[in-house]
Formats: C-alpha cells, structure tokens, sequence
C-alpha cells in the first residue's frame, strides 16, 4: 500500500470516524447538560428564539461594527471563503461525489478558486493577527486557539500546493493534514462550526421566553 493509499484509504476512515463521533459526542454532551428550569410565566415562544437568536446573531450590531470592523471583514471573509473551498472546489466535489454522496454538482473554476482561496486566506491571518496583537485577545486566547488556526491553515496551503495534482506527494502530504485536522477538530475550538448555533440559541431562547427583543 502506497502513502497515498493510506492517506486517504485507512487513515481517512479513521479519521472521519473519529470526526464524526467526536462531534456528535460534544453536541449530545452539550444538549444533555440541558438547561435550569424557568418556573416564571412564559412572555413569548422560546422555539422562535431560539431561530431568531441564530438569524439575528449573523450579521453584527452597528455599534460593535464600528469598533470591530477589522475583526468582522477577516470573519466573514475566513468563514465564507472556507466554506466555498471545501464545497465548491473541484477536487472537493469529485472526492465527495466519489467517496460519500455518489452525484456531484457545479464547482468554481481556477479564478474562481484563486480569489476564493485570497479571501480565506487573507481572513484567517487577519484575525490571527489581531489574536496576537490586541491585548484582550491575547489575554483570552490559548494553545489551542493557536493550533486550531495553524492545522487550518496547513491545510488550506497544501490543497493549494495539490490543486493542480501535479504531484502525488503534494495530494498526499495535503491528504495527510486533512486527516490530523478531521481528528483534532472535535476535541478543540474549531468545534464551535457546530456549537456556535447551540449557544446562540439558548441565548435567543431565554430572551424569546421572555418576551423580550434580541
């Protein structure tokens, strides 16, 4: 069996089993731990809260975007530009075509995954950067914020090394830090791709409850 093989036969398995039930270990954690009950007369429905607080939550407050205007352009730009690789990139699309959902669908073409891959990458330094250099953020950041970013970034600079598959050792060393970020992302910060909605609507709910105005 070749390192290629490996990569993405074996160790790729294994690595999206542990992705999988990883993640689905800390949500049920999460939800299980459930929330003290409210014995006050409801003011309004905590079920539309809870979306409310999800869709409301996406897009800043004026007054927090004026002071964090840096933040929220590296933000949006990391987040959505990451989404648009991992779904719309070709090799994506024809790995996961092949490998889990057996149909695939239309992709960006090479400017298209050039300036996308610009964007998350410039997203992703700019809020590394402010984690450095912002008092507050260092204050509150640790090795694991740190790594998160690092594993993240590795791995989109190898699938831009591998785009063009001009080499087996490229898509393989990309393979490979796909697999070490799969393991890592449950157990550390990146998690919050799938608690973010969790928090938000437990925050939109209580309020929703309430009766009250996000």
């Amino acid at each position: 069996m070749s390192f290629i093989e490996f990569v993405e036969g074996p160790f790729y398995t294994v690595a999206m089993t542990i992705f999988l039930l990883g993640a689905a270990w800390r949500v049920i954690g999460i939800i299980r731990i459930g929330r003290k009950k409210d014995i006050s007369p409801p003011k309004g429905s905590a079920a539309a809260g809870f979306f409310k607080g999800n869709l409301r939550h996406f897009f800043p407050r004026g007054i927090f975007a004026r002071r964090t205007w840096l933040h929220i352009v590296g933000g949006y730009g990391f987040h959505l530009g990451l989404f648009g690789l991992m779904l719309f990139a070709a090799p994506h699309v024809a790995f996961i075509s092949e490998r889990i959902t057996g149909f695939g669908w239309p992709t960006l073409p090479r400017w298209g995954f050039v300036i996308t891959a610009e964007i998350a990458f410039a997203g992703l330094i700019v809020l590394w950067v402010r984690r450095i250099s912002d008092p507050v953020m260092r204050l509150i950041s640790d090795w694991d914020d740190h790594i998160g970013t690092w594993i993240t970034f590795f791995v989109m600079l190898s699938g831009c090394f591998a785009m063009q598959e001009s080499h087996v050792f490229l898509r393989a060393t990309h393979m490979l830090l796909v697999n070490i970020w799969l393991i890592y992302f449950p157990f550390g910060r990146l998690m919050h791709a799938f608690t973010f909605f969790l928090s938000r609507g437990n925050t939109g709910a209580t309020y929703g409850r309430k009766g009250m105005n996000l």
